[in-house]
């Protein structure tokens, strides 16, 4: 205890300042899917863990003209300060992003950021307070958890199906979090190919959702860094477009283009607008304009559309490829099977521990991240999400094989202790096997 009467917590052997730490440090933690990055990055590992896109798809060409012609007609604009909302001609573009999801809005409502995931942290600063709710999917983006978790607000999951959120388990939590007494700060969504469970929206369930949360005064944060990646049928048009007082939208050029610039930017009410502005200001004074006039650079002279397409191809062929080897190797098992975006949900027997089996997975040289990580309660054991991104489809299909011994390897090994298979001896004339002597 202090003189002033304030608890004094301990520091430790590991860190003399412990006790210096405000109270919200102590949501911030490693996440599952950092953990993994060491191990997935040694060579011979097939990792079907992050999400990283295969920029090897983008012709470096179309970058290389972009730096040049930057330097070359803006340099000293590109290397000094920005305005905190962002430059003016991106923004401009950005409205020609968001029109292929039917969204229509002003350039003075758009907000760039470092990232998407900035943006989602901004919004996240300028609404939760200490033991607030932000509602999300169950399963939902772990970095989006991270985030809410680290301005002390709880994160509770509403069920979804093959068909996205489910609009009665929306209106079911909503009543039941009301009835405790607890405030609802915002509805958190990735509607267009679900990070990590691959599953879409449907356009019957959008409206729905929308007026679920207007009639309970909630906020819908749209996050939307996979919409265009479709395969075959785009996304329905973004939930922004059918409510723009009611929705803030999340975009990003890390997976249309990619994510080395940094570039993500918000869609915003006017009222909210100003204030992600001076959160922005606040945090970084402004995001980088170098790599802001890059991408508009790039956006202005490139066949982006066309690029965009060529990305969609290379994600087809990948996702098919683990589709069909997930149905060869592990047909037991079941799984979504994405219209776009980068993942497949895969759903266990309820006797094996996605977490638990992960270092026999790298052991066989294969890499997954396992469904807690997608939840903030501590469920998803009996799940995996799988990534079809960035490994080759021969790849691919070498990590599912991998993930088949794992998976059968478990299930024959709980197969033998439950008694209900066969523990197959040598067979040796004469020798008596005696029970071990160092059971506890």
């Amino acid at each position: 205890m202090t003189s002033d009467g304030v608890p004094q917590r301990a520091g430790n052997n590991l860190d003399p300042w412990y006790a210096n730490y405000a109270d919200r440090a102590a949501g911030f933690a490693a996440s599952e899917v950092r953990a993994l990055f060491a191990v997935a990055s040694r060579p011979e590992v097939v990792s079907l863990a992050g999400g990283m896109p295969y920029v090897s798809a983008l012709p470096q060409e179309l970058i290389t003209t972009a730096f040049e012609r930057t330097m070359r007609e803006q340099g000293p604009v590109a290397l000094q300060y920005g305005s905190g909302q962002g430059i003016p001609s991106l923004r401009e573009h950005i409205l020609e992003v968001m029109s292929l999801e039917g969204i229509r809005a002003s350039v003075d409502n758009v907000v760039t950021s470092t990232g998407s995931q900035q943006a989602l942290d901004f919004v996240a600063k300028l609404f939760l307070d200490p033991g607030d709710v932000v509602l999300a999917e169950a399963p939902s983006y772990v970095g989006a958890m991270g985030v809410f978790r680290s301005y002390q607000a709880s994160v509770v999951h509403v069920a979804m199906d093959d068909d996205g959120l489910i609009p009665e388990a929306l209106r079911e939590t909503i009543a039941h979090l009301r009835g405790q007494g607890r405030r609802i700060k915002f509805l958190y969504t990735i509607p267009n190919f679900h990070n990590p469970a691959g599953v879409t929206l449907s356009a019957a369930r959008r409206p729905e959702i929308l007026e679920i949360c207007r009639a309970n005064e909630i906020l819908v944060l749209e996050d939307n860094p996979y919409g265009l990646l479709h395969f075959d049928e785009p996304a329905p048009d973004a939930l922004r477009s059918m409510d723009p007082e009611g929705v803030i939208y999340l975009g990003s050029f890390s997976k249309t283009l990619a994510p080395g610039f940094r570039v993500g930017w918000a869609l915003a009410p006017h009222a909210i607008r100003e204030k992600l502005i001076l959160a922005a200001e606040s945090a970084i004074l402004s995001p980088s304009s170098f790599s802001q006039l890059v991408v508009s650079e790039y956006l202005s002279q490139a066949d982006w559309r066309g690029q965009i397409d060529a990305f969609r191809g290379v994600y087809r062929e990948r996702k098919d490829a683990m589709v069909e080897a997930l149905g060869e190797y592990l047909p037991q098992l079941s799984w979504t099977n994405p219209n776009g975006g980068f993942y497949v949900w895969v759903t266990l027997p309820d006797v094996l521990d996605s977490k638990q089996m992960l270092p026999r997975a790298v052991r066989e040289l294969v890499a997954y991240t396992p469904g807690t990580a997608f939840f903030a309660d501590g469920r998803g054991r009996h799940a995996m999400r799988l990534s079809f991104c960035y490994p080759t489809p021969d790849a691919i299909r070498l990590g599912i094989r991998r993930l088949a011994t794992v998976v059968n390897g478990e299930l024959d090994l709980l197969d033998t202790f439950a008694g209900t298979g066969t523990l197959q001896l040598p067979d040796r004339p004469g020798i008596e096997l005696a029970p071990p002597t160092d059971l506890k």
